[in-house]
């Protein structure tokens, strides 16, 4: 297991507790937890509290590949900040800083061992700059 870790970021042209809803809500996670359009999140569902599980179904619109990405909390501010172990055992580390009618939005994750970490990174940021778009449009 790699020790390295990759942040990405992304400031939200929306107040935190809109952020804090549409980043956790299942109802909008499924419109915006995917890297590219030709992806989809059909399904999400999130137990938002420490020992809570997180679940998305992130798959390719043409049923060529998808997979399950599943987590479970360890810790949870609301409104600002929560960590999660992914199932492979992982932790992610994720948070807003409110900055008015602006709000910071910080993803730290440790890297697997099976991608580059710039893929990585490019994925993770793609997906994050997904919510940013649709956050900042409804």
């Amino acid at each position: 297991m790699s020790a390295k870790q990759i942040t990405v970021q992304a400031l939200i042209a929306a107040d935190a507790q809109k952020v804090w809803d549409y980043y956790n809500n299942p109802e909008h996670i499924t419109k915006w937890n995917f890297a590219s359009d030709d992806w989809q999140c059909p399904h999400a569902a999130n137990d938002m509290r420490p020992g809570g599980k997180y679940s998305a179904r992130m798959e390719a619109k043409d049923g060529s590949w998808g997979f399950d990405f599943e987590a479970i909390y360890d810790n949870v501010v609301e409104g600002k900040e929560f960590t999660y172990t992914i199932a492979d055992g992982r932790k992610v580390h994720v948070r807003f800083n409110d900055q008015g009618n602006q709000t910071e939005a910080v993803v730290a994750f440790d890297a697997e061992d099976q991608n580059p970490v710039e893929m990585q990174q490019g994925g993770w940021q793609a997906i994050l700059d997904n919510f940013k778009k649709y956050a900042e449009s409804h």
